[in-house]
């Protein structure tokens, strides 16, 4: 596994034995960052799942200023930091927390992220969770983008009251989905 593209471009990263961790391809991370502007304009981003912090660092290397990363596996937080110092950007905030409650952490501090990215385990409910828990957090900016990624054997709700579906791609078993927020109708 390795950095994409940016300044941090092919900088290999460590990643986990075994599958019980499942980083996101070079392929569909490639895929995701070309289809996000090209002049990245996402300067704060939150990671959640983080696993390797693969995405995350992406986003660094791209030009984020600020990105927290987010899992509540102890042996993820490991590999993300020394990923991380790897890369000569282990300054960032990484935080060993369920996703829902780092979601209502953030709604609480009054964060806004412009990116976010959840990529939770293919074979759980956690995106349904994690997702209605963002729809109603206002943790997204009101220019953010929202990545959600998961198995297609695995259904999305769709629609929600804040976050409008803008695009959705297939990558092989994986299905990538980009929201944003809905633009407030006038009463």
């Amino acid at each position: 596994m390795r950095v994409i593209g940016g300044k941090f471009k092919g900088r290999n990263l460590a990643s986990f034995k075994g599958m019980s961790i499942r980083p996101t391809s070079d392929k569909v991370r490639e895929a995701i960052f070309n289809i996000l502007p090209r002049e990245f304009p996402f300067k704060r981003v939150l990671d959640i799942f983080a696993g390797t912090g693969a995405m995350g660092i992406e986003a660094l290397s791209r030009g984020a200023e600020d990105v927290i990363f987010v899992d509540s596996s102890p042996s993820s937080i490991s590999v993300i930091k020394k990923n991380l110092e790897a890369c000569g950007v282990g300054t960032q905030k990484v935080f060993k927390k369920d996703a829902v409650s780092a979601v209502r952490f953030f709604s609480q501090k009054q964060e806004r992220f412009d990116l976010v990215f959840i990529d939770p385990p293919y074979d759980s409910s956690l995106v349904e969770e994690t997702m209605n828990a963002i729809d109603n957090s206002g943790i997204l900016s009101p220019e953010g983008v929202l990545v959600a990624e998961t198995s297609k054997r695995i259904a999305v709700k769709l629609e929600y009251s804040n976050l409008e579906l803008t695009d959705e791609r297939k990558y092989g078993d994986t299905v990538v989905y980009f929201f944003s927020l809905k633009e407030k109708q006038d009463a």
